[in-house]
């Protein structure tokens, strides 16, 4: 069996390195080829390019870099026919992955497609699942609420839990071996600070959160940055700038699965965290760490989301617990001077987000010992 997986970003690397683990488990002899990032890497996938190249997001960013992207999106497809595997599956970043898909079914039918991590229809551009429909066959869905959205337009879609979920729960030793390791002392609270795992979302964020966290509250807490080892150099100058003692955490020299464990451990010695929009809050909650969620974008971006928006919250762990318990700062509102009153509540009431964070992790599948298995289980109904 032939499995082309294209990744364009952290969390989807994360999410195809387990459904390879989990596709391997079941089918021993089933070969992989695509685009991958470390963890994909390391799972013995060999990447067409660098992973790094795709993750742009917004409007506004995308456009110097779009002869770019289509030179690789270009060379993805005609590796896609080339090998002609038995399934594309292509694991979130829809501005390339659809794409690549789309060409794909256009230059051979045959060839099956899958789609990992429903778009969010629900929250905007409800119109994209019925255009996916004409070249993707099945989708797999993170959110439990979301296949019948997919369903609706045509196509087949599983609610497969969310990795996450299946993360082991932190402990008091490993915390410890983690203080001890990164000289921060025990006595004292720490607030793991996540300005994003791209370089665009990087440069916009940090400056804001590093002002909130400068502010006189915070002078006490030690800083945790965990990051990816490329994007250190971003951070570095910024945070060598605030007066708290800061750890950089960036997995340097580990295995992909030790790297991701070693953040999950960051965010558990943490108190809370800021953090910026995306599945890094499902994170958190699987680490049982409060959290204040910010993001913000460019201006053309900003107008242009902001104005087809359906829903009034867009943190994941809001949406899956159906509570409003974890602030947000979008857009216009991501401004330091809202973000520290909110963060300064949650540090002085920490617990106040606990029922929220279990009903999460609940619904995505935590304490089941089929989650490892059930994406790798649902691209294999795929071909059935």
């Amino acid at each position: 069996m032939k499995l082309f997986l294209l990744a364009g970003e952290a969390s989807g690397d994360r999410l195809g390195a387990e459904l390879m683990r989990g596709l391997r488990q079941l089918k021993p002899d089933v070969r992989f080829r695509g685009i991958a990032g470390p963890e994909m890497q390391s799972e013995g996938l060999d990447s067409l390019f660098d992973m790094a190249e795709l993750s742009v997001m917004g409007l506004a960013e995308v456009l110097p870099k779009y002869f770019a992207l289509k030179r690789r999106l270009d060379q993805t497809v005609a590796e896609v026919l080339a090998w002609k595997p038995d399934i594309l599956v292509t694991i979130d970043s829809p501005d390339f992955c659809l794409r690549v898909a789309r060409a794909v079914r256009a230059a051979d039918p045959s060839i099956r497609t899958c789609h990992y991590v429903a778009p969010s229809v629900w929250a905007w551009r409800p119109g994209r699942a019925k255009k996916m429909a004409a070249y993707i066959d099945h989708v797999l869905a993170l959110l439990p609420f979301e296949p019948p959205y997919m369903q609706a337009e045509g196509m087949a879609c599983d609610f497969v839990g969310h990795p996450v979920a299946a993360q082991a729960a932190v402990t008091s030793k490993q915390i410890a071996q983690f203080q001890a390791d990164f000289g921060l002392d025990p006595a004292r609270r720490s607030l793991v600070v996540l300005p994003g795992s791209r370089a665009s979302e990087i440069k916009r964020l940090l400056p804001i959160f590093c002002k909130v966290v400068a502010q006189p509250y915070f002078a006490e807490f030690q800083l945790i940055f965990p990051t990816l080892p490329h994007l250190e150099p971003l951070l570095r100058a910024e945070i060598d700038a605030l007066a708290q003692d800061t750890v950089l955490v960036t997995g340097a020299g580990l295995t992909a699965a030790d790297a991701a464990e070693q953040r999950l451990v960051a965010y558990g010695a943490a108190t809370a965290a800021l953090a910026a929009s995306g599945t890094v809050s499902l994170e958190l909650a699987a680490a049982g760490t409060p959290m204040v969620i910010a993001y913000d974008m460019g201006f053309i971006s900003r107008m242009v989301i902001g104005a087809m928006l359906k829903i009034d919250t867009v943190t994941l762990v809001n949406l899956v617990s159906e509570t409003r318990a974890v602030p947000e700062f979008i857009g216009k509102d991501c401004k330091a001077e809202r973000i520290a009153p909110a963060l300064q509540q949650i540090l002085d009431a920490p617990d106040a987000q606990a029922q929220a964070i279990k009903t999460t992790m609940t619904r995505l599948g935590r304490g089941d010992p089929e989650l490892p298995y059930r994406a790798a289980r649902a691209v294999l109904r795929g071909l059935e």
